[in-house]
């Protein structure tokens, strides 16, 4: 297992689960800190719960400060169909990048940390919106580190900007160790799990396999998570996993974030071919390259954004009427009740059938249940009792 954590931490753990609020997530885990006991095995979750509290003690601040109008907010809010934090060492051209996509005022300068706090942007890529948050630089003596993590783990993707001129390399090693540390992951890990638990209700414990177990069954996951107390979840299992992989998904210390790389300023170098070429080489990221100032490259960020994110586009409609213009956006392997949770939760409990036109069903209109998995421009009618 992953800790030999005491039924007491177990417990504790579920409190930290269940918060909703920052406050309400901060008490859990300090009260779950202070009883897990101190030895080898605990060190890195004591470690990443330790740098947890010190995001959520800022986040808490910047609600203070947003509720008095003192200073300036390090929170942003989440508009558009997802968000995406822009990252990267000092004058990679963040700022710029984001003012040429989305028009957002930037502060644009030729000297460091002249960015000191988020501005969002919307890049309409399609019919979606994904929204662009420039941030200040991510460095080790950067004294936003903290804050930028904490914009990074709450973002749906990250984009890396790299600047050609300099060691793109070196640059991004820096940088993805870095998130490293503080439990943020750019390599898709080969299976993975995500736990969503119901605060209230008797749903009891539901099972989507996209994925199988590699050591263990369904009744032995179901025994770990009564261990801490977790009877109302949806467990999801992506590729090939192992129970510890069960048992680390219910902990934070850990989170994967899709992201590209794009290397600025391509026009001030003369063999940019070479340099790309050395990259490709240590990089499994995405990679696109061009110039912010003069607009290479970046008619591309927003399809490959799409990509790497694993973003689907569903149309609904309703009988005898054409579909919405506006899709709901969902990641690949969403399933038809996740379309129904996400246009009204009563839809699940009245469900009876939906209707699909589209690549996931073998003939236009084609009747499913719930668990049908859709795909990118499937056109969906839900048909519900009542």
């Amino acid at each position: 297992m992953v800790t030999n954590l005491p039924a007491e931490a177990k417990a504790k753990w579920l409190k930290v689960m269940e918060a909703k609020t920052p406050e309400e997530k901060m008490k859990a885990l300090e009260d779950f800190l202070s009883s897990v006991p101190k030895h080898k095995g605990t060190e890195k979750l004591r470690l990443w719960a330790t740098r947890r509290l010190a995001e959520l003690r800022e986040e808490i601040e910047e609600k203070k400060k947003r509720k008095t109008g003192r200073g300036v907010s390090f929170f942003i809010e989440k508009e558009g169909d997802v968000q995406v934090v822009v990252v990267g060492p000092p004058n990679t051209g963040k700022s710029m990048l984001v003012n040429r996509l989305t028009g957002a005022r930037t502060i644009i300068a030729d000297y460091p940390y002249s960015t000191t706090y988020p501005v969002p942007g919307m890049l309409k890529y399609r019919d979606i919106y994904i929204q662009l948050i420039d941030t200040p630089p991510l460095s080790r003596d950067s004294v936003f580190t903290n804050r930028v993590i904490g914009l990074a783990r709450n973002a749906d993707g990250l984009l890396i900007i790299l600047d050609a001129t300099m060691d793109p390399g070196a640059e991004f090693n820096e940088v993805k160790e870095i998130l490293r540390e503080y439990g943020i992951i750019l390599s898709k890990p080969a299976g993975r799990v995500v736990i969503e638990v119901s605060r209230s209700g008797k749903h009891g414990l539901r099972f989507t396999l996209m994925g199988r177990l590699l050591n263990a069954t369904l009744d032995d996951v179901r025994k770990l998570l009564e261990e801490y107390r977790i009877y109302n979840a949806h467990v999801k299992i992506y590729g090939e996993v192992t129970l510890d992989d069960v048992e680390q998904a219910l902990f934070e210390n850990t989170a994967y974030k899709p992201a590209i790389v794009y290397i600025n300023k391509a026009d001030l170098v003369k063999d940019i071919d070479t340099v790309i070429k050395a990259f490709t080489s240590s990089c499994n990221l995405p990679i696109l390259y061009g110039s912010a100032m003069t607009g290479l490259g970046l008619d591309k960020i927003g399809e490959v954004l799409f990509n790497q994110l694993e973003l689907i586009r569903i149309y609904t409609k309703s009988p005898n009427t054409p579909p919405s213009e506006k899709p709901l956006v969902l990641r690949k392997g969403a399933t038809i009740r996740d379309v129904a949770e996400s246009i009204h939760r009563d839809f699940v409990k009245n469900f009876l059938y939906a209707k699909i036109w589209g690549k996931s069903v073998k003939y236009p209109g084609e009747k499913v249940g719930l668990e049908h998995i859709v795909e990118d421009g499937d056109i969906v009618e839900i048909h519900i009792r009542g």
